[in-house]
């Protein structure tokens, strides 16, 4: 980030928007394993189209996803791969994060008496 000016900066803050929602990690953990359709999509994170479809929109415009008409169907891919690794980064920091308070909290914990 040093040395980056707001404008970029701006830009930088909107990607991570775009990472701030559970709908659209939802989203792109799906689009992980290829390209789905929209309806797809939908059908597997229990949204219904009209919702999957704003949030795909809303990857598209961060540069995150790649948006394709075929028929009368949407076809979605992954166009930033590189997000995976920031994902993966985070979820793992975060897990640990869970895992060591979890440890804190069993430690605490007195025995129970019988």
């Amino acid at each position: 980030m040093e040395g980056l000016p707001p404008q970029a900066l701006a830009h930088v803050a909107a990607y991570f928007q775009a990472l701030s929602e559970p709908t659209r990690l939802q989203i792109l953990n799906l689009l992980r394993s290829g390209e789905r359709s929209v309806g797809e999509i939908a059908q597997l994170c229990g949204y219904t189209s009209a919702n999957v479809s704003r949030h795909l929109a809303f990857l598209t415009r961060q540069g995150l996803v790649e948006r394709e008409s075929r028929g009368t169907s949407g076809y979605c891919r992954i166009a930033d791969e590189s997000v995976y690794a920031l994902c993966d980064l985070v979820c793992g920091h975060v897990g640990r994060q869970a895992f060591a308070r979890s440890a804190r909290s069993t430690a605490r914990t007195p025995p129970r008496k019988t």
